[in-house]
Order: C-alpha cells, then structure tokens, then sequence
C-alpha cells in the first residue's frame, strides 16, 4: 500500500502544480536557511579531539593580581616564562606540554632561490602523544632531546611537499632562520577545528602549522613568540632576560590528567605553587588559579562566534514559519477533494487509511522540497563568506552527512506539518459529501 499511496502522491503533485509550487519552495528555502547555518555551527562548535578532551586540561596561574585580573578577576589566559618554566620543570601530570607559536623562515636549499615563511610551534615532546598527531614518516622527539635541546623538528605534509616532494625525508636537515634542524617526523594533515590548544593566540581556525621544534630549543635560541603577548603596567624591557623576567603572559600550558583524582592532586600543587609563590613575595595576592578540560577551555573562550548562533537562531524561525504556511497550503490542498474523501469513506476506507495516503502525500511534498533545498544548500554553503570570516567560511561543507540530514529534515517536518491537515481530511463526514454532491 505504501507504493501505491507513493504514486498517488506524486500525481498529486501535478493535479495542482501552483500549490505544489508554493510548498515546495516554502520547504525548500527553509530547510536551506537552516541547513546552510546549521554547517558553519556544526564546523565551529564541535569536539576537536572527542577522544580524549576530558583528559586534557590547560592550567591559569594568576601572576597579575586582582588590579590586573581579566573580568571577574579571571587569571591571564597563559603564563609568563617563569611560571611555565616552573611548572615545566615539577612533572606533576602524567604528560605536560608548554607550546608557543614561531615564524622562521625556511632558508633556501641548490633547488630554491627564496626563502618560505613558516609559521610552526615549539612545544615539548609529550604534545604528539597528548594531542594524537598523526604521522606520515617518522614520529616526534624524545623527552631526553628535550633535555639536551636538540635540534630537531617535526614538518607537517604540505611543508614537505614542499620541500621533498612528498618523500619521506626522516633524516635530512633544513635550515630555519639560519639554524640547522633534523626532520624526525612528518605529520600527516591534522589541524583540529577549531585550535583548541592555542586559543591564547586567537588562532582558532587557523591553517595548519607548518612544524613543530623542541620548546628547550627555542628557548635556548632566544625565539620570541611569533603571535600574541599580553602584558600589565609600565614595562620596558629591551634584551631576551628583561622580556622572560616580565610579567607577558604568551606560553599556553596542557597536561594530561587522566582521572578524578590526578585532576585534584594537580589542582593542590597549582594551589600549593602560587602560595609558595607569593610566601617568596613574587605574588602579593593569595592563590587565584584554575584549571580547564578541553570544553570548558572553549566555552570560556567563546569559540563559537556569536553570529553563527544568531544566524542559526534566525534560519530556524525562517523555517518555522515555512512550516506554518506549509500547514496552510496542505489543509487548501486536502479539503479541496472533501469529495473524493467521502466517496472513499462510504466505500469502507478506515480514517487510518486516509491518515496514511494523506502523510504519505505530504512526505512526497517533503521530499521535493528536500531537492530543492538541496540545491539551495550547496549555493548557501558557497555564499557563508559574505556573512563569516575567511577562515570559518572555508570549514562549512556539503558532506554526505549533511545531504542526509537535509532530505530527513525536509521530509519528516512536511509529514509532521501534515498532521493537522490530514486529521482534518480523516474527518470529512461521508453522509455530507455524497449529499452535497
């Protein structure tokens, strides 16, 4: 019964073809609305690292002071070089990365006459095993090239295409910034949207890092930070000693806690540090820190643009209103053949069944509406540039996933829409219509 309440219809649908026009435009750009907003949402707002995004956790000491504070005397969003260096050097989690971004130059080789400009972070051996980075060739460094500050350096998949087209090249040396560094690994693509660990710099859908070097190693080079520093008061500092004994805050910490109670022993120790802290008389404040899990981190930080949700808020209502309208149209479309209705009443069809030929005729409607919005979606999702930045615009796609949802929503909020309308058809009174007729 379902195919042939399936053909009826689709005949339905050229019986009246400036109704059927109507809902199906009405479905059509609704769900478009929807669906084109809803794929710059999901791209911003979703688990960049599900596995494992309850275990990571980024750690805020408070070196600035409640006259300094963030709003609600939050502590700095990183730490300055003496904090990080301090809890870099206690081991109180399991794993621990203290990581800052760098631009270096890639310094010509026989085959190239210019430089190309990097952008890469230093960071500590445990970064690759926290954070599951995927390797192409090789792997990362060693926590013993940690301590001995080696030169070595993690590349990511483009920059070696780059480089070495594509070879594996485990083993050979690049120069950056007039220092010479060993490829250990190359990584395949990975670039998590957005950049949970690197909020601090505003990079949060960001291309995807060119390499990784040791954090001793840039440290030991002197590199100052390539992206952000935030400071408080009257400073002047003009040597790399001056700059890591000030209060700037541009180092983002992450360590690996992987239950309850690791995250209340390493809560205690970064009580117990700002209080030995401010015993020493370098904090004039009693102890202000926190401790945030993936999720947390990116909802203090607002990742989700707030545009993204409005947009989204104001397609729905669109959609909404489709619907209204839809029901409109249906009920015009239904009880105009009040007569055919009653002929089959009086003939023995059961309310059910009317039930089902007329949620079946609506779902043929959704289902035309759902191509069109289809259509409209994949011109929506090429347009989002004109309301986000670049760098949100470029993560919305039309996947499968998408595609899938889009003919779901269009079909079961047409059948859901039908409702009314075909309870009021179910209930056209058979004796009426055969004696009017």
């Amino acid at each position: 019964m379902f195919a042939y309440y399936f053909q009826l219809g689709l005949r339905s649908l050229r019986r009246n073809p400036a109704l059927t026009a109507l809902m199906v435009m009405a479905i059509g750009f609704g769900v478009a609305a929807s669906m084109t907003t809803y794929s710059v949402f999901r791209a911003v707002s979703g688990n960049p690292i599900p596995d494992k995004s309850a275990q990571l956790f980024t750690p805020q000491v408070d070196s600035w002071g409640p006259q300094q504070n963030l709003k609600g005397n939050e502590p700095p969003d990183a730490l300055d070089y003496v904090d990080a260096v301090a809890l870099l050097h206690a081991h109180a989690a399991k794993r621990q990365t203290m990581l800052y971004k760098v631009q270096l130059a890639v310094m010509p080789d026989a085959n190239r006459d210019l430089p190309l400009n990097a952008s890469g972070y230093a960071v500590g051996s445990d970064f690759f095993t926290m954070f599951e980075v995927p390797f192409r060739y090789g792997g990362g460094w060693s926590a013993q090239d940690d301590e001995s500050r080696a030169a070595d350096v993690v590349i990511s998949a483009d920059l070696n295409q780059k480089l070495f087209g594509g070879a594996n090249s485990v083993g050979r040396t690049i120069n950056f910034g007039g220092h010479d560094y060993r490829v250990v690994g190359v990584a395949s693509h990975w670039n998590p949207q957005p950049r949970f660990y690197d909020l601090f710099d505003n990079d949060d859908f960001a291309e995807e890092p060119d390499f990784y070097m040791p954090f001793s190693r840039a440290l030991d080079l002197q590199m100052y930070t390539g992206a952000r520093n935030s400071c408080r008061g009257k400073l002047s500092f003009t040597n790399w000693t001056d700059y890591t004994q000030s209060n700037c805050v541009w180092i983002s910490p992450w360590v690996e806690l992987d239950s309850p109670a690791e995250v209340a022993s390493y809560r205690s120790f970064l009580t117990n540090y700002s209080a030995e802290q401010q015993r020493a008389g370098r904090f004039g404040w009693a102890p202000n820190m926190r401790l945030r899990d993936v999720a947390q981190w990116m909802d203090y930080q607002q990742v989700v643009p707030p545009e993204s949700r409005i947009s989204l808020m104001v397609a729905l209502g669109f959609f909404l209103i489709c619907l209204v309208n839809t029901i409109g149209l249906l009920l015009a479309k239904f009880m105009r053949r009040a007569g055919e209705i009653g002929v089959r009443r009086a003939l023995g069809a059961t309310r059910g069944e009317i039930y089902t030929q007329y949620l079946i005729e609506a779902g043929t409607v959704g289902l035309a509406g759902g191509v069109l919005g289809l259509l409209l979606t994949a011109v929506g999702v090429g347009g989002v540039g004109v309301l986000f930045r670049p760098e949100i615009a470029r993560l919305a796609k039309l996947d499968p996933s998408l595609v899938a949802l889009t003919f779901a929503l269009s079909i079961v909020a047409t059948v859901l829409a039908a409702f009314y309308p075909a309870w009021r058809a179910a209930h056209v009174q058979p004796a009426w219509q055969l004696k009017s007729s």
